[in-house]
């Protein structure tokens, strides 16, 4: 079955998720999900993935933010089943995302589908390429740094 997309920006996090997040972490370090989005932003664009999806067919869930999800899956060592579990019941992952509360979020089988689409269409090293740029970019990595990969797991990970 075709999903389609229509590239478009993230929305910021939801006004009450923020407060929410602010509120729980003041004066605390935030956790990943909530530092990746408030040091880099929309990581993913959309657009990045437009040829993995097609023009018609039933609206799928945002490239760039499922990117997001696998990132975030992967730094914290979780299953899709826990991933997805994440995007439900996690401020930090509604708010890097920008969700709303009331967001029932995806079946966990969407970011393994995801992946799969992104691999098909020759597209896996996008979402790495995306991030270490944006890293060197923001200073956050050297470029040139060792890179260890594990060809079990996808995106693969780099080591300053």
């Amino acid at each position: 079955m075709s999903v389609s997309m229509e590239p478009r920006s993230w929305p910021e996090p939801a006004p009450e998720v923020a407060r929410a997040v602010r509120a729980k972490y003041s004066g605390r370090q935030v956790p990943l999900p909530v530092a990746v989005r408030d040091r880099l932003g929309e990581l993913f664009a959309d657009a990045e993935f437009a040829e993995a999806f097609a023009v018609t067919g039933p609206r799928g869930w945002s490239p760039g933010r499922l990117a997001l999800g696998t990132v975030l899956q992967m730094a914290e060592n979780l299953t899709g089943r826990q991933a997805a579990e994440a995007v439900r019941d996690k401020l930090s992952w509604s708010y890097a995302l920008g969700l709303g509360l009331e967001d029932p979020g995806f079946d966990f089988s969407v970011l393994s589908q995801f992946r799969t689409r992104v691999a098909a269409h020759g597209l896996e090293e996008k979402v790495l390429d995306l991030l270490v740029a944006r890293l060197v970019e923001q200073g956050l990595l050297a470029q040139g740094g060792k890179q260890r990969t594990d060809s079990t797991t996808w995106p693969r990970r780099y080591e300053p």
